[in-house]
């Protein structure tokens, strides 16, 4: 495995415990604005904006596994690039199902969408410049 590997494992670890305070920030927050409709709006929006940042991290986790493969570049590439692609559809689908739904506060959820966004990425900095990387290589001198 790659060196950056239990980093990027740390990164999803408190990306998902982040997730889950959000969840319940934004429930209580919902339900104080909106009852069951803010409640539910900010439910989906902090979830949603959890897992959609998750899936990159975990991809990249995911594609590290190959690295003994001789076609690890073009595997990791694939992996990632095809993550974005599942995240970008996945939102459109949710975006489109979830516009009009009565049963749910637009705005809440889109302030736990971002709230999602932001903390993941903060995570991901803090995660990153708390580690400890090598910039040597292990390999012998040919």
């Amino acid at each position: 495995m790659p060196t950056s590997q239990p980093i990027l494992l740390r990164a999803l670890r408190w990306g998902i415990i982040a997730t889950v305070a959000l969840i319940v920030v934004f429930a209580v927050i919902g339900w104080l604005v909106a009852d069951s409709r803010g409640l539910v709006g900010g439910v989906l929006g902090a979830a949603i904006g959890g897992v959609l940042l998750g899936i990159t991290v975990g991809s990249i986790a995911f594609a590290n596994r190959f690295i003994e493969s001789p076609s690890y570049i073009i595997i990791f590439f694939s992996v990632v690039l095809g993550s974005w692609v599942v995240k970008f559809i996945g939102f459109i689908v949710a975006v489109v199902l979830l516009r009009d739904q009565p049963w749910l506060d637009p705005t809440i959820m889109f302030f736990g969408i971002i709230s999602g966004v932001l903390v993941s990425v903060i995570i991901d900095v803090l995660v990153v410049a708390k580690s400890r990387i090598p910039y040597v290589s292990d390999a012998p001198e040919s």
